[in-house]
């Protein structure tokens, strides 16, 4: 299953110009929790700016009528192909600790969530697939590798500026 096959191609998207207050209410309005920024030109990146990245602007004491999107969006952000298989979108989200990313190939094409990966993959659990005492355990031991927070950088990346989503 590749990502064109699960993202979510009704996308929202707003102008960087826009408060983080205008952004908020344009969430609730369609119901989603990141919103694309669209791009000033042709050669420009896309932006996101997520329910997060406002939550945390606030805590900080930004005011939300007077804060800009483009002052607390991420951009570039970390985007996918529309090929990239699930599997392997759930490995560069657990990475980059995001849970969203748009969809580009040459141009937007959607957005892929954690939730889409979720909701329509079955949890990338196949229903042939047996669990056995030795799977489950391969299983615990691999998501205890993934959690340890001490392995060094393997792709050398800097995460820390890109999608917080």
């Amino acid at each position: 299953m590749k990502a064109s096959d699960i993202m979510t191609t009704n996308i929202v998207s707003i102008n960087s110009l826009m408060t983080i207050a205008e952004a908020a209410k344009f969430m609730k309005q369609h119901n989603v929790r990141a919103l694309i920024v669209d791009r000033t030109s042709d050669q420009d990146a896309y932006g996101i700016i997520t329910a997060t990245d406002i939550s945390q602007a606030v805590a900080n004491a930004k005011n939300p009528q007077e804060t800009y999107v483009y002052e607390v969006m991420t951009k570039p952000c970390i985007v996918v192909n529309p090929d990239l298989a699930v599997e392997h979108i759930a490995n560069l989200f657990t990475r980059a600790k995001i849970h969203t990313a748009p969809v580009i190939k040459d141009k937007l094409l959607g957005i892929i969530s954690m939730t889409d990966i979720l909701t329509k993959t079955n949890g990338l659990i196949e229903n042939t697939t047996q669990l056995t005492p030795q799977k489950i355990e391969e299983s615990v031991e691999s998501a205890e590798i993934s959690l340890d927070r001490s392995r060094e950088n393997e792709w050398g990346l800097d995460y820390d500026n890109w999608c917080s989503g």
